[in-house]
């Protein structure tokens, strides 16, 4: 089972992301910031990371340099409510970008392509 980390402020959010993808079969683990995340990392490695940008404390672009600093080979979806964020070079590190939405299609999508990216490459 692929183990999806969720690193978002918002409880609300954590709440529904691991409802909505447990149901897709993943198991979610939550983190409600930067310096939560960085300690689970160093203790699970989770097949994906899901990380909001805008927090307090560590923000996301901030772990997201922490985390290529350590296993560059998780891959991370950035996921925010500011779509201006695309045009900042930090970004980029990221293996994808979404806006939040209430409709997780377009997250949830995402997820499944990276994680089978990921096992194909592992397959070869």
């Amino acid at each position: 089972m692929d183990r999806v980390l969720v690193i978002d402020d918002d409880a609300s959010l954590r709440m529904l992301y691991k409802d909505e993808l447990s149901s897709e079969g993943w198991e979610v683990e939550l983190a409600s910031s930067g310096e939560e995340a960085l300690e689970i990392m160093s203790q699970r490695r989770p097949d994906i990371v899901v990380l909001d940008i805008r927090m307090d404390g560590i923000d996301g672009l901030e772990t997201l340099q922490c985390m290529m600093t350590g296993d560059k080979s998780i891959p991370v979806v950035l996921n925010t409510a500011y779509s201006s964020y695309q045009d900042d070079f930090r970004t980029w590190a990221a293996d994808a970008y979404v806006v939040k939405s209430s409709d997780l299609t377009e997250l949830k999508t995402t997820i499944r392509k990276i994680l089978q990216s990921v096992q194909a490459k592992d397959a070869n």
